[in-house]
């Protein structure tokens, strides 16, 4: 009998190990696709987020500057302000310009924390001269003309005679004066720049009086 040869060379693998590979292959081919797919967005997300976190701050910053909140204690500037109105305040104008004539503004009188803020309207600046006169306001000689509404001065506190303010001091008053703790009674005085909290622009409650201050 013939015996047959058997063939000599490389012996053929299984079929299911090639499978394996190719399924390998495959596995790592779609994982490695995924990856440039997932970092394609990368720059999109980084975007966002910092479109998300600059609005964040301008929205810290518009509420620190411009929504401070305080409430109107007393009947001193009726009929501006009412008793228990809560208001909002701007602490940025002054940061661009002085407290003007008429301007509603926020402090705490001499400084003290421990104080509730006081708002009151300007009357006199810096380096002015401030007296009294048959219940009239003068400066610098001249009669006061207020476009909104007031009371008579009634008193004079200590402001018996002409008064000049410092070159970093505002003379205020309440507009209702017949019931208005101001520059006139010495535990308030003249208010220095620096303890100015800033100005009242708006009204948010009660419901009635929403809406911005009238100056």
């Amino acid at each position: 009998m013939r015996r047959t040869r058997r063939r000599r060379g490389r012996r053929r693998k299984p079929l299911s190990r090639r499978w394996e590979r190719k399924r390998q292959r495959y596995i790592l081919q779609e994982a490695q696709t995924s990856v440039r797919y997932y970092l394609s967005y990368i720059p999109m997300i980084a975007v966002w987020i910092f479109r998300v976190a600059g609005i964040c701050v301008f929205a810290f910053l518009i509420v620190w500057h411009l929504g401070q909140r305080v409430s109107m204690i007393g009947d001193s500037m009726n009929p501006i302000l009412r008793n228990g109105d809560v208001v909002l305040v701007n602490r940025l104008v002054y940061n661009a310009r002085r407290p003007r004539r008429g301007d509603i503004i926020v402090f705490k009188p001499k400084g003290n924390e421990n104080s509730h803020y006081y708002i009151k309207r300007v009357i006199g600046l810096p380096g002015e001269k401030v007296e009294f006169r048959e219940n009239e306001i003068y400066i610098n000689g001249n009669r006061l003309e207020e476009k909104y509404q007031s009371t008579a001065v009634d008193r004079t506190g200590i402001v018996t005679e002409k008064m000049e303010l410092g070159s970093d001091e505002y003379f205020v008053l309440g507009d209702d004066r017949e019931n208005s703790e101001d520059s006139r009674d010495a535990d308030v005085g003249n208010v220095k720049r620096e303890h100015i909290f800033g100005k009242a622009w708006f009204v948010i409650s009660p419901r009635d009086s929403f809406g911005f201050i009238k100056e």
